[in-house]
């Protein structure tokens, strides 16, 4: 019977990334909405990984994640500064969006679940953006009219990777709470 259940979460999880890629690909409104031209969009992205988290646990959801940050720069939708800046801004940061698992049978851990799995996110993004990014623009960069110098890197990155990842945050929950009572009806066992 595990065995079963085993192979049951598997297929889920398979289908949770294909359903983010798909996601990812829409490149038009309302689906998805282009920030910057280095990377940083609002979109649904994290919507199934999230579900999947809450439906099978951080098991499943971490490892899902790690493979459609991956699946991501294959299909070339990677935009940065070397293997580092690909593995922060890709893989691992899609990885932190399987911590919604840890809220995996809970009320409400389908809303709890995309706070954490968009904080978890964000905190990579953040990283990356004062150590990678800034070696990427140097001293100086303007963002909302504002210019950032050398020594505002952790500004600078707070404004660019919190400006999207807000947004992203605000959609999920939307969605969240829009899918958290039919999602509940489904069976989690067969």
């Amino acid at each position: 019977m595990k065995t079963k259940n085993n192979l049951i979460a598997l297929c889920e999880a398979a289908i949770m990334i294909a359903l983010a890629t798909v996601l990812g690909l829409l490149q038009f409104p309302p689906f998805r909405i282009d920030l910057w031209g280095n990377g940083g969009s609002i979109d649904f992205v994290m919507l199934p990984l999230i579900v999947l988290g809450w439906r099978r646990g951080i098991k499943w959801a971490v490892p899902a994640g790690l493979v459609f940050g991956l699946i991501k720069c294959l299909i070339g939708e990677a935009i940065g500064w070397g293997i580092l800046s690909v593995l922060l801004d890709y893989v691992i940061a899609y990885g932190m969006v399987g911590l919604a698992g840890i809220f995996k049978d809970k009320k409400w851990g389908l809303v709890l679940g995309t706070l954490v799995a968009t904080l978890g996110r964000f905190a990579v993004h953040f990283i990356a953006g004062v150590t990678i990014w800034k070696l990427a623009v140097g001293d100086s960069v303007e963002l909302f009219g504002m210019s950032f110098g050398g020594e505002s890197a952790y500004l600078y990155s707070l404004v660019y990777n919190g400006s999207y990842m807000l947004g992203e945050m605000i959609f999920c929950l939307v969605a969240s709470l829009i899918l958290m009572w039919p999602l509940s009806r489904l069976p989690k066992k067969f």
